[in-house]
């Protein structure tokens, strides 16, 4: 061996004592540590006691980082005890005033805090409770607690202990996973779940929540390695990242590792490596943080799988789909859009909204686009042109569309074409309108007739009352009944054509609704219209008071009573009205004892011209009068007879009808 081979030799002997001092001297360290937060504990313990006034109690649980907030509180939530760490974060401090953590659950958690509660005196411990509190202020803030029980020498719980973590930066990260993914590397990095302490053969330390993700225990993971419950789909990538550390290459890297559990279950993690050298680049010691990001993922995938959906389902649609800036600068539209104007994406993307615009809507649209910035959503028409030069008719609906600080910074429409509906729209406008007037021209035309027919009718009447008194001398009682016959006649067609007049205009004048007391209108109805002596009209129950057309609903009781009155065979008949409220309709039920209406003539009596018989008195008008009129107030008009033993019509009318 030359004197070379023996300096290397010494050199590498030197370095191999200066870096078993510095790992001695790190033990030494962490062991100091160990004692101190062991000490800590035990004071803690120990002045727990003397609040208690118990002599001893046992901390349970082991509480890494004891320079998080740690809370000592009686089982109706007072704090005893509080560290500065707690008393910096709750914003208060139980030596100058009475805390209560239950009046800082937030009102959402407070179900949960209940529940948690329970279990923590049920089982002696509680892991991983996260909600959200109030501290000082009013201020909302995300914990994660680790707690148990403290009992005295009875064995009886009498506090509880806890160590506090504050999870607000973690909870809103993952809320903005998508938008903040960088940042949250940066806050994972710095503030890690699990850690592990390892050289290049074995672990050194963990920490208590690597225990409870993977399931060993800590003499369990001191007689292991990484590798050991690292999955073998992981190790290659492992290996790759492992092998540059070692060679100086990279000083940290951060992977995503599949992790064996105890139960042989696999966990997800983000596994970050940090290396710590020595003065000549050696690696002392791995530390190794470990975050469980299984729902993670799992997450992201939904999230993936949502986003594909989604914007298949917002391509392919059949109503067109726009995005533009605060300035109407379209930034995306989806392929029926495309489809709607004829234009290709290419042509629309970056280009004003209003140039697509009739002339005569450009301002309409800047006016919408403005009050857009308000934060207002709305729908409107308007004039697009599309690329062949064709005029359509668009509808559209606009809202805001916001940033994550919830800022306005554009909008978001969705289009619909309406040409062939506004067409159908204009067409059936002139239809009412031709309608409207051909209703006017038919009842003007009524009224003509009418008029027409009843002047020579008078004029037979005049005539044949002249014949009467002039030749009542002469003639024998043949023609004095022909006369007679020939005013019945004249009385009948004088009738038929009043009843035609009717019909015409049942259907057409205006309604004058106002408040109509029935009864007075049966009153009224009773002493006009014939009623035989055998016969009486009834009302069992007083009637009520309806918003209606007085006229119309007259005309309406006054054909079905009179109907009524004149059909009725038997000694002693009777005509009742009735009624019941349904709701939203008024029934009335008009019922006599008279001959009663053959089945198949129940619907046929409502069509204009339809009687029963031969009966001359009857026009056939009168309840084809009825029917129009109830179709009027949304009511239906029906039938309820038996031959012989008498008749029910019935007709209900729409309390709060529109014509």
């Amino acid at each position: 061996m030359d004197s070379k081979e023996v300096v290397l030799l010494k050199k590498a002997l030197e370095r191999q004592k200066k870096a078993r001092q510095q790992a001695e001297r790190i033990l030494e360290e962490k062991s100091n540590e160990l004692y101190e937060v062991a000490s800590h504990l035990r004071e803690s313990n120990a002045k727990l006691e003397n609040l208690l006034s118990e002599k001893t109690s046992e901390l349970d649980g082991v509480f890494i980082n004891i320079i998080d907030p740690y809370v000592v509180m009686d089982l109706s939530f007072n704090v005893v005890s509080m560290n500065l760490s707690a008393k910096n974060f709750l914003g208060y401090d139980n030596n100058i005033e009475e805390v209560n953590l239950w009046k800082m659950v937030h009102k959402d958690y407070m179900e949960y805090t209940i529940e948690s509660f329970s279990s923590l005196k049920e089982v002696g411990k509680l892991k991983n409770y996260r909600a959200k509190i109030l501290v000082k202020g009013g201020v909302e803030k995300w914990v994660e607690i680790n707690a148990s029980l403290v009992y005295n020498k009875e064995k009886l719980p009498v506090a509880a202990q806890g160590i506090v973590r504050d999870i607000t930066q973690e909870m809103e990260v993952r809320e903005l996973l998508s938008e903040q993914k960088r940042q949250l590397d940066v806050i994972v990095n710095s503030s890690p779940l699990g850690i592990i302490l390892a050289d290049s053969s074995k672990i050194l330390k963990v920490n208590y929540t690597m225990t409870s993700l993977l399931g060993y225990t800590l003499n369990s993971f001191m007689k292991m390695n990484v590798k050991d419950f690292t999955d073998k789909e992981s190790i290659e990538l492992a290996n790759e990242f492992s092998t540059k550390l070692n060679n100086g290459e990279i000083d940290n890297y951060t992977i995503h590792q599949k992790f064996i559990k105890s139960d042989g279950e696999k966990l997800q993690v983000k596994l970050s490596v940090n290396a710590v050298r020595n003065i000549y680049r050696e690696i002392s010691y791995i530390v190794m943080m470990v975050e469980d990001i299984t729902q993670q993922l799992e997450a992201e995938e939904r999230l993936k799988s949502e986003r594909e959906k989604y914007s298949g389902i917002i391509a392919n649609m059949n109503l067109g789909l726009l995005e533009a800036n605060r300035e109407g600068v379209i930034q995306m539209v989806n392929q029926s859009f495309c489809d709607m104007i004829g234009f290709e994406e290419s042509e629309l993307l970056n280009t004003d909204a209003k140039d697509f615009v009739s002339l005569e809507d450009k301002n309409k649209v800047a006016d919408k686009i403005k009050t857009r910035a308000n934060g207002n959503s709305d729908s409107y028409e308007v004039h697009v042109i599309t690329k062949s030069g064709e005029k359509r008719h668009w509808l559209i609906s606009v809202a805001p569309r916001y940033s994550k600080n919830h800022e306005v910074i554009g909008s978001i429409g969705i289009t619909l074409d309406i040409t062939e509906q506004k067409e159908l729209e204009l067409q059936k406008e002139k239809l009412v309108k031709d309608l409207e007037n051909s209703n006017q021209g038919l009842q003007e035309y009524a009224h003509i007739v009418s008029h027409d027919l009843k002047s020579p009718l008078r004029s037979i009447s005049a005539l044949a009352t002249w014949l009467s008194d002039d030749y009542k001398d002469v003639l024998d009682e043949g023609g004095k009944q022909n006369l007679e016959l020939m005013q019945e006649k004249v009385a009948s067609m004088d009738k038929l054509i009043h009843g035609i007049l009717e019909y015409s205009t049942a259907n057409s004048s205006a309604l004058d609704n106002s408040k109509v007391d029935l009864n007075s209108v049966i009153a009224d109805i009773g002493e006009t219209i014939y009623i035989p002596d055998h016969v009486q009209l009834k009302i069992p129950k007083s009637l009520p008071t309806i918003m209606a057309d007085r006229i119309k609903v007259h005309q309406v009781f006054q054909n079905i009573i009179g109907n009524a009155v004149v059909h009725i065979e038997r000694e002693v008949g009777l005509v009742e009205v009735l009624y019941k409220d349904t709701g939203d309709y008024w029934q009335f039920t008009i019922s006599d004892n008279g001959v009663g209406i053959p089945e198949e003539y129940h619907k046929k009596i409502f069509d204009i011209f339809q009687s029963i018989g031969n009966n001359e008195r009857s026009t056939g008008i009168g309840l084809s009068i009825v029917k129009k009129i109830i179709d009027r107030y949304q009511g239906k008009v029906w039938v309820d007879s038996v031959v012989g033993e008498g008749t029910q019509f019935h007709f209900t009318i729409k309390k709060d009808h529109n014509e």
